[in-house]
Order: structure tokens, then C-alpha cells, then sequence
């Protein structure tokens, strides 16, 4: 009877100070981690949401770049920080590869973080260099069915999103197509645009000005719904391969154990400026789509995230960074 009274008081004791805390969020400046350097789509995420956040609760919200090892020296650094909120990651696509890519990680994906919310996502687009005979997916997959291991489609390098899309395509479209690793996106376009590769899965914004001027030819988006940047660019899901999505994505994501209270107050604040006219409409022209999701829904996507990827990195039997 002793044990089950100073329980009683225990969970009385605590929680004023866990209201305490909820109520006091953030009581400090807010550090957001970018696992990539400066510069890239990620980092203007977080300086934009770093800036509206800032805004919003009237306290210092900053950005802290921490490149390296494929993501895993920034994402470690928040599943070792205090779980109090105020040090957020974030968060990658590679948050869901990596673990099935590297055989030792400092982190458990599952156990050491709490979802906060997803913040916006970008599709890949299907494109093929104009001498490809090809004028739409299902067109794309009867010549590289007629032509196993002919075709090739070229990447930012083994184990990245758009390497990855081209696996989750051969799997589900029953094709063999050669994936051609380059050493960044960049060279891999300008090779598709010499003609030297067939296709590349590539990041809608890079590459709107050369489906636009005619120098590539775009198949297919890599969303479940259509982009208002390419409106009349059907999804591969509309094109036969049901259920395909292979996205580029950020989310907020903190440590494990941070306080219930303060993971739904900054889900709900990042929800409420994804839906501001401004920077939801300056997302649609750069080809991404808000979303500010809840922290279920978030949850939900990065496990069904890294259960597909861990099947198609099995598939096509890539091998460990």
C-alpha cells in the first residue's frame, strides 16, 4: 500500500512541472539542425521555418549546419541532445535510407527521436533525354521491357533518393533498367542532356527550365497527386504503377521524450505557418507542397518510409555506405 502511495504522489509531484514546462515553451533560444550544409533545399527550409518560428514565439529560433557522413552527424547530434525541445532536426529523406544502409548507426531511428510534423514535400519528375522514343510511362516501360539491361537511368550516386526512385520503379514496373551513379545531381543532368543516359529521376525544380525549353521531355511526377507546377504531368501512380511515391521530404523531428505538450504546441505552430498564403505559395513555384502534418501522421509516414526503402534497397541489393 506504501509503494502504490508514493506512486500516487510521484505522478501528482510531476505533473505541475511537466505543465510547468509545456506552459514556459521555448524558455530559450531554439536550435534547428540541418544535417547538410548551407545552401541546399533543406537549409532554406529550415532558415524559412526558423524565421516564421522565431516570429511566432517571440524567441531567438537559429539554424546550425552539421554536414557529414551521409546525414548521421547531425541527426545524432539531436538524439543526444536534451529532450526539451530546444534542439530540433530538421529532417531528410536520408533519415529513412540511411538505416538500411549503413550496418552501424550511433542512433536508433525508432527510439531515440519523437516525430513533430512533416513540413513540406517535393516529387521527382521522370525525364528523359528527347531521343528517348518514349512519350509517356507506359510507353517508357514497354521499350525497357523489350530492352532488359539496355536502358540506363542516371543518379546523384548509390544509396540517394533519386537512385532509389529508379530501384522502386524497376521493381514495380517488372523492368531492368542500369542505374548509372554520378558523383551529384548535376553532372548526372548534364550527361541526360548530352544524350549520354536515358533517364534520371530528378528534382522538379532543377529541372523545370529544361522541360520547359524542350530539352528534356518529363514522363511523370513521383508524387501521389499531381503538381501544380506541371499540371498536366500525370503521377506514375495514374500511369499504372499504383501506389508509387518516391518524394523528397523535410520534417521536424526531436529528441525521444521530449514533453508531449511542447511536440503538439510546435507541430500545431509549424502547421499554421505552412498554410500562410505566402510561404505556401512560394513553395508551389519553387515545386514543393506544404503539408504540416500531425504528429501521427508523421509518425505513420516515416515508418511506412523506412519499411520501402528497406525492401527496395534489399531488391536491388545495394550495399552498405
Amino acid at each position: 500500500m506504501k509503494k502504490h502511495n508514493l506512486l500516487i504522489l510521484f505522478i501528482f509531484l510531476c505533473l505541475p512541472w511537466s505543465a510547468a514546462q509545456a506552459q514556459g515553451f521555448p524558455n530559450k533560444t531554439v536550435r534547428l539542425i540541418v544535417p547538410f550544409a548551407a545552401g541546399g533545399s533543406t537549409d532554406i527550409i529550415g532558415r524559412l521555418l526558423a524565421q516564421k518560428l522565431g516570429e511566432a514565439w517571440g524567441q531567438q529560433v537559429i539554424v546550425d549546419n552539421r554536414p557529414g557522413g551521409s546525414t548521421v552527424i547531425g541527426t545524432d547530434i539531436v538524439a543526444k541532445s536534451a529532450p526539451d525541445g530546444h534542439t530540433l532536426l530538421v529532417t531528410p529523406a536520408p533519415f529513412t535510407i540511411v538505416p538500411s544502409l549503413l550496418k552501424k548507426l550511433p542512433y536508433d531511428p525508432a527510439r531515440d527521436f519523437e516525430p513533430i510534423t512533416l513540413i513540406n514535400t517535393t516529387p521527382l519528375v521522370v525525364v528523359v533525354h528527347p531521343g528517348v522514343p518514349a512519350k509517356n510511362v507506359k510507353e517508357l516501360i514497354a521499350l525497357a521491357r523489350a530492352k532488359p539491361g539496355v536502358m540506363n537511368f542516371g543518379s546523384s550516386g548509390s544509396g540517394g533518393s533519386n537512385h532509389l526512385a529508379g530501384e522502386l520503379f524497376n521493381a514495380m514496373a517488372n523492368t531492368k533498367i542500369v542505374h548509372v551513379p554520378y558523383k551529384g545531381n548535376a553532372p548526372a543532368l548534364s550527361d541526360l542532356l548530352g544524350g549520354h543516359v536515358d533517364i534520371v529521376f530528378n528534382g522538379l525544380t532543377s529541372a523545370l527550365q529544361f522541360i520547359k525549353s524542350g530539352k528534356l521531355r518529363a514522363l511523370g511526377v513521383t508524387s501521389l497527386k499531381r503538381t501544380p507546377a506541371l499540371p498536366d504531368l500525370p503521377t506514375l501512380d495514374e500511369s499504372g504503377l499504383k501506389g508509387f511515391q518516391a518524394v523528397a521530404w523535410n520534417g521536424l523531428t526531436g529528441p525521444a521524450r521530449m514533453p508531449r505538450a511542447a511536440v503538439e504546441k510546435t507541430a500545431g505552430d509549424v502547421a499554421r505557418i505552412m498554410r500562410a498564403p505566402d510561404l505556401a505559395e512560394y513553395l508551389k513555384r519553387e515545386g514543393s507542397d506544404p503539408v504540416g502534418s500531425t504528429t501521427a501522421e508523421y509518425a505513420a509516414f516515416l515508418n511506412d518510409e523506412i519499411a520501402k526503402w528497406k525492401k527496395v534497397i534489399a531488391r536491388a541489393g545495394i550495399t552498405s555506405l
